[in-house]
């Protein structure tokens, strides 16, 4: 009985790979607001009943298809950080790997990333499982902040008292190993680190930027600074050492 369970594992493993594959084809092709589970079904040979059997509807399909793709660019983020900690790179280094990593991802996976930071589709909610894989890559930034933190690597400038309840609730509800000065300049980084990418995917920097890998890094080391990773070269801005 075990043998047969295993195969009939493994052969649901295979055909759901198999659909989700498929998918991102139509992605490349339609793009996700034309995605169609009869169209799946069709260029697998599958009757579309049996298709339902793995993806009930469309939007299951396509939140399969978003975590896996939050999945991947958080595990290249968290990879370059794992990488560039256990070569006890600076902290601003170890921003830069992560960030490069991301945009690596980005531009070898742009149907994959205007999924997941595109325009939303079209008559989609996403649902609550998206969120844990969502987070991964903000996770890998706060992490590279926690470490500058812990080692006095961290310099935090004065919080204005009107963002001082905000960062107190970000500190708590997503990033407990940094202190409430550096949630809103990190919070602000990361919006920008995705603006950076998105105009480069997307192609609005099209004659403007030609060197883009080198404007990239440039302009993440500058995102390095305004969090108050200090190390690598950088010079502090006049600011309070680590505190609260």
């Amino acid at each position: 009985m075990s043998t047969v369970r295993g195969a009939r594992e493994r052969a649901r493993i295979e055909v759901t790979a198999a659909i989700k594959d498929e998918a991102r084809k139509q992605l490349v092709a339609e793009g996700a607001a034309k995605l169609s589970l009869r169209a799946v079904a069709r260029e697998l040979g599958m009757a579309s009943s049996a298709l339902y059997r793995y993806f009930p509807s469309r939007d299951e399909l396509l939140t399969a298809l978003i975590v896996d793709a939050y999945d991947s660019v958080g595990e290249a983020a968290e990879r370059a950080h794992r990488t560039a900690r256990a070569e006890a790179a600076t902290h601003a280094a170890r921003w830069v790997a992560v960030t490069l990593a991301v945009r690596e991802w980005a531009l070898a996976h742009p149907h994959e990333y205007a999924l997941i930071y595109g325009s939303p589709v079209p008559g989609y909610s996403a649902p609550q499982a998206t969120i844990g894989p969502a987070s991964r890559v903000g996770l890998a930034l706060i992490a590279v902040a926690a470490d500058a933190y812990g080692s006095d690597g961290l310099a935090l400038r004065p919080l204005a008292g009107d963002l001082r309840a905000e960062a107190d609730r970000m500190v708590a509800a997503f990033a407990p190993g940094i202190p409430p000065k550096a949630a809103i300049p990190l919070i602000a980084a990361w919006s920008q680190l995705f603006g950076l990418i998105s105009f480069e995917v997307f192609g609005q920097f099209n004659g403007v930027v030609e060197t883009r890998e080198a404007f990239f890094r440039e302009a993440v080391t500058e995102l390095a600074r305004t969090v108050g990773l200090i190390d690598g070269g950088a010079t502090p801005r006049p600011a309070e050492t680590a505190g609260p």
